[in-house]
């Protein structure tokens, strides 16, 4: 197989996760027949979370900053392979936006004069509410023009698609479109003969 890819470092954890381990360590060792769900332990790690000290919580948050310290530099030593993220064709038209964007972007000014402090996601949140709310005769304008938008995106992508796209594709997808043709004629014939 080769020369062996070297294991990528295990990533660091927030301090309540230290504490997450720790707890459910402790918990085992204590009642090792007891069986709690995720969901149950998990409100019961929350709850000890929030009730322990800030002394206790820096323990936790110290143990953190070492195991941020040691990702680090296990990243700065590591050799293997790191994901690429793939470059977008500047030439490539953008997707078009749906209905529910393009009623985001027409009510987005006026949620955010009427709520200055809210945050984008607040924004976006009141947005589906607002959208939701909507009757199939409201949305119909904005579904009319992601259509539209849709339709015109299509054409730009088959215009993008013969003009960019490699010879060797073309001479590939010309032979398969001659191969379907001869099927077809050769189909057609048969046909005839019966």
């Amino acid at each position: 197989m080769g020369k062996r890819d070297q294991l990528k470092p295990k990533v660091n954890v927030s301090s309540y996760i230290h504490f997450l381990l720790n707890y459910r360590n402790k918990f085992k060792e204590q009642q090792p027949n007891t069986y709690l769900g995720f969901k149950e332990f998990s409100r019961k790690c929350s709850e000890k979370w929030r009730s322990i000290s800030k002394h206790e919580k820096a323990k936790y948050e110290a143990l953190a900053k070492l195991d941020k310290a040691r990702y680090q530099e296990e990243m700065m030593n590591y050799s293997g392979r790191r994901k690429k993220r793939r470059k977008r064709d500047p030439h490539a038209p953008r997707r078009p936006p749906s209905s529910f964007l393009l009623f985001c972007q027409d009510h987005y000014a006026q949620l955010k004069s009427e709520n200055p402090s809210w945050s984008v996601v607040q924004v976006a949140k009141a947005s589906g509410k607002m959208w939701s709310a909507k009757t199939d005769v409201d949305k119909q304008p904005y579904e009319q023009r992601a259509a539209l938008l849709r339709a015109k995106y299509q054409e730009e992508l088959s215009v993008y698609r013969n003009q960019f796209n490699p010879p060797k594709k073309r001479l590939q997808e010309s032979a398969m479109n001659q191969c379907r043709g001869f099927e077809q004629a050769e189909s057609d014939t048969s046909d005839g003969s019966n």
